[in-house]
């Protein structure tokens, strides 16, 4: 009891959370609750959640409210938990994770990948930066694996980080998903990335749906 209020007073700085449709990757379409963390410092210069890169702004919430919501949304219908950011392993993710778990709903993460693995995750979206490499431990662990095409350069870049994955892992451990996705309002990067899916059948598109839907 005594540890357990003890995770129950922890807090994180929180964006924003809500309940909508996964978006993108191998479980878009899918109802999810999403907590957003705010602290990053990757620093993309495409990147669509600006706002959430300094932590200091956003306002600190406990682990119990953030468990509450969820509980809610899975009243609801949402169907997972989506932790992302910002950058969310920025944070120590398993006081977060040990307080959502009990809920029974699935724990998803989206991470660039360059801190330390924490938590307890039954799905991890690994999504690279060309300036910034991931970890070989997140390359091990990503259920999937998600490359924003820009320009041509990326795209040796995402078959390198692929192979990488594969090696890093037991050979007991399945592959991760391998998806390419076109930079959100460039012609360039979706051209490149849906001529390299039509050529390359290992890798599978992933568009931003939520953003041609206008749904959060």
């Amino acid at each position: 009891m005594r540890e357990a209020e003890s995770r129950d007073s922890l807090a994180l700085p929180v964006v924003e959370t809500f309940h909508s449709l996964q978006g993108e990757g191998i479980h878009a379409g899918r109802s999810a609750f999403f907590i957003r963390l705010g602290g990053c410092q990757v620093g993309c210069s495409w990147c669509d959640t600006k706002h959430s890169w300094p932590r200091e702004v956003h306002p600190q919430r406990s682990l119990k409210e953030l468990a509450a919501e969820a509980a809610q949304a899975a009243v609801d219908g949402a169907a997972f938990v989506v932790i992302t950011g910002g950058e969310p392993l920025e944070h120590n993710l398993t006081p977060l994770c040990q307080a959502l778990r009990p809920l029974g709903l699935p724990l998803h993460l989206e991470t660039s990948g360059v801190n330390p693995l924490s938590g307890d995750f039954d799905w991890i979206t690994l999504s690279p930066k060309p300036h910034r490499r991931p970890t070989n431990e997140l390359l091990a662990a990503c259920h999937e694996l998600k490359l924003v095409v820009h320009e041509a350069s990326d795209l040796p870049l995402a078959e390198t980080l692929a192979a990488e994955a594969c090696t890093q892992r037991p050979q007991t451990q399945a592959a991760p998903a391998l998806l390419l996705q076109p930079g959100w309002d460039c012609p360039e990067g979706q051209a490149l990335a849906i001529g390299y899916v039509r050529s390359h059948p290992h890798w599978r598109l992933s568009l931003q749906s939520h953003k041609w839907l206008g749904v959060r």
